[in-house]
């Protein structure tokens, strides 16, 4: 009884899951403001690009 007790407590103190699940957490939200960075860059090139095309004048045929 007295190695389960010891197992138990040396388990309960032991930092290495909480830390993996962090660093996990951490990562997920990078990843999410990543994603949204990128797709409002993409959205805000998109527009820029199409207001720039639609601006410039076709060429006159010769």
């Amino acid at each position: 009884m007295r190695t389960v007790a010891t197992k138990l407590v040396s388990f309960m103190k032991a930092e290495d899951g909480p830390t993996a699940v962090e660093y996990a957490v951490m990562l997920a939200l990078i990843v999410v403001v990543c994603i949204a960075a990128i797709t409002t860059l993409g959205s805000n090139a998109n527009s820029t690009f199409s207001f720039v095309g639609s601006s410039i004048a076709p060429p006159t045929g010769s």
